[in-house]
């Protein structure tokens, strides 16, 4: 493989984690949870997320957003290697029996 391709794969790949982080802002929001609470709950050791800040301002109120589904939010969240983030929302799922 030649440079360019991995320089787009990483570039495709730092895209694709930008939406899950405002796909994970924008649940948050759409149930009634401050993102930046459930993040630090899952990475408490961890300092500010920049990449989270930069995501909220892009989020939209509640009911103008479009319904976001637990398993579909788990399932991004994994595919990120996000585990520890998916643990702490599968909690909020299960226990405020969230959709």
């Amino acid at each position: 493989m030649d440079r360019s391709h991995d320089e787009e794969v990483i570039r495709k790949y730092q895209e694709g984690e930008k939406m899950m982080i405002l796909l994970f802002a924008q649940w948050c929001i759409n149930h009634d949870l401050d993102p930046v609470a459930v993040y630090k709950e899952a990475y408490p050791y961890q300092k500010e997320n920049e990449e989270l800040a930069d995501a909220l301002e892009l989020t939209v109120p509640k009911k103008e957003s479009d319904h976001i589904d637990g398993e579909t939010m788990l399932e991004v969240l994994s595919m990120y290697g996000n585990d520890d983030l998916g643990f702490v929302v599968s909690e909020y799922i299960i226990s405020k029996k969230l959709k």
